[in-house]
């Protein structure tokens, strides 16, 4: 498969990958909010529910998925409560006519509270063993989280894209490149290990009182701070007593080096410039036209200007601190 569709990924044909493990579907197949990969949930004649995942075409390699799977497996023997593939004949990636997939329990559940406390800290206890894990090793296949990726891959895949709009093309391109310029400045990392890389609300499930961390696509190596900080939201006092919260759990599993807060901007900054290349890249994808039609609006690069000019505000602001 040599390109990013899954336009010959049919409904039979998904069926038929099933059943070529010798699981064999009882209901309909319902599909889960994933526009990167093809995600589907069904149950089956063992009376099990499982999830399958068809992964995108050319976005990873063979070996970059199967680190993937070897972290996530490693991390649920280690008791860190994580949603890890499931073995079939003492594999977990599988291959059906062209396509790459993988199967899991099906894991339901109540979405993470970003305003509870004792969540925050359930959570710091967790990503503390995580990281924990994480450290005894490198990746060696998965991508390494920085400014090339980030801010200058992702700033020619914007450039390349032609949907920025020509009235505001000028503009844009002005803020986008002091803000690329000022966080690369600003993202100095001494250590890194592997991440969740991708430790959001919407990836945190409570299943049966239990927190769950899922959906481990985007685990790469970068520092331990990629993994805390979207958890923060409000204003400064607010995040201070989240972070607060969520280091109280992480550090009786894992020291936390506290220089790493600078880099809470200069992440938001990477990950605001790689959304929206994410969007352009995906943006022949008919599930993205139809999903993100804002997209190609003035008044989304319009606001994206906006932000951008916050943002770049925001990177000489004085970094969190939990010290006076």
């Amino acid at each position: 498969m040599n390109d990013f569709s899954f336009n010959a990924l049919t409904p039979d044909l998904i069926l038929d990958a099933i059943e070529a493990l010798e699981i064999y579907p009882t209901t309909g197949l319902l599909a889960l909010n994933s526009y990167e990969n093809r995600v589907y949930q069904f149950g089956a004649e063992d009376g099990k529910r499982y999830v399958v995942k068809f992964y995108r075409p050319a976005r990873w390699t063979d070996e970059q998925i199967l680190e993937e799977h070897e972290f996530a497996l490693a991390a649920k023997e280690a008791e860190v409560p994580v949603v890890a593939p499931l073995l079939i004949a003492g594999r977990s990636l599988h291959f059906y006519e062209g396509y790459r997939y993988t199967l899991f329990p099906s894991v339901g559940g109540r979405q993470f509270e970003l305003d509870n406390l004792d969540h925050l800290e359930i959570l710091g206890r967790y990503l503390g063993r995580l990281h924990c894990l994480s450290a005894e090793r490198a990746f060696e296949h998965r991508p390494q989280l920085n400014t090339q990726r980030f801010l200058v891959d992702a700033q020619q895949t914007l450039l390349k894209s032609q949907l920025v709009p020509s009235h505001l093309h000028t503009p844009f391109v002005t803020i986008l490149e002091q803000v690329i310029n000022k966080a690369t400045s600003k993202y100095q990392v001494a250590k890194t290990l592997r991440l969740h890389g991708d430790c959001h609300a919407g990836n945190l499930l409570w299943s049966r009182d239990q927190l769950m961390l899922v959906d481990l696509d985007d685990c790469q190596q970068g520092p331990a701070i990629q993994d805390l900080w979207m958890m923060l939201n409000g204003d400064r006092n607010e995040q201070l007593v989240q972070l607060d919260t969520l280091l109280m759990g992480y550090e009786e599993f894992m020291p936390f080096d506290s220089k790493e807060l600078a880099l809470i901007e200069p992440l938001r900054a990477m990950r605001m410039v790689n959304y929206m290349a994410w969007l352009a890249q995906r943006w022949q994808d008919p599930a993205f036209e139809r999903n993100f039609s804002w997209f190609a609006t003035d008044k989304y690069w319009e606001q994206q200007i906006l932000a951008l000019k916050e943002q770049f505000a925001a990177l000489d602001e004085p970094s969190l601190s939990l010290f006076p």
